[in-house]
């Protein structure tokens, strides 16, 4: 069984920037989260499902404070229940070589990170929770894609998704009724060019009721929606503009 990530699911860009959001306990989880400051909508969440370094990497809990500041509650869920892959990761040779990425693997597989992401979804809706979206990235959309599947969630997006992806689209059109987003971009081994012209011919031309678009974003590499580098213009310009889309989305959807 081939490795549910590539190279570049593990490099990228550590951004700089001063998190706002809280940590809180939720279902017996740990969860980053990012509340607006001003009015929003009580009774709706965005779930955040995060890449392989998870909720206590700083550009994913600046994504959920992202979120957040344009007025959705934003629950970024630590499914990997501490077990970190490690951030310097991305710029350490030495861990690179020492870490065991398989080991790590085998501890997160779905099975073992589902029920995280279930019990924080069931105790979001006993507090009043009625409405639900996810935002998937990387490893995160392949969580996104059977909340979507299973009805549980009104809209999605995923952003440069992990392998198990493109053998879920034709699923996803038969059993869900949740507008999808796709974020994809120029070079991604994961969500290739033929995952992406897949995608297009199942749910395009209104063939997917509920709502369907997928924005491609040239000169960038898998995992710029999380990790890109913004000093590269095209890189910038792709990761903000991913976001503003998934505003947009479920400004539209929720």
């Amino acid at each position: 069984m081939s490795s549910p990530l590539c190279d570049d699911c593990v490099k990228g860009v550590i951004h700089e920037g001063q998190p706002k959001g809280k940590w809180e306990n939720i279902g017996g989880v740990n969860c980053y989260v990012g509340t607006p400051s001003g009015d929003y909508s009580q009774n709706t969440a965005v779930l955040y499902l995060a890449d392989v370094f998870g909720m206590q990497f700083i550009n994913n809990q600046l994504n959920v404070d992202s979120f957040a500041d344009n007025g959705f509650l934003t629950i970024g869920i630590d499914y990997f229940d501490g077990d970190l892959f490690p951030e310097d990761y991305l710029q350490s040779e030495a861990t690179q070589k020492t870490f065991d990425v398989q080991a790590w693997l085998s501890r997160h597989g779905y099975e073992h990170t589902r029920p995280y992401v279930d019990k924080v979804y069931e105790a979001l809706r006993e507090k009043g929770i009625t409405k639900f979206a996810s935002v998937g990235y990387c490893f995160g959309a392949g969580y996104t894609f059977p909340l979507a599947m299973e009805n549980k969630i009104k809209a999605a997006m995923i952003a440069h998704p992990s392998r198990s992806v493109p053998n879920m689209l034709q699923d996803y059109f038969t059993s869900s009724r949740a507008p999808l987003l796709i974020n994809s971009c120029e070079f991604d081994s994961t969500f290739p060019l033929e995952a992406c012209t897949k995608a297009d011919e199942i749910f395009g031309d209104g063939k997917f009721a509920p709502g369907y678009k997928r924005a491609h974003w040239e000169g960038c590499t898998h995992g710029f929606a999380v990790r890109g580098d913004m000093s590269d213009p095209k890189v910038k310009a792709g990761k903000e503009g991913a976001f503003k889309e998934t505003i947009k989305w479920f400004s539209e959807y929720l």
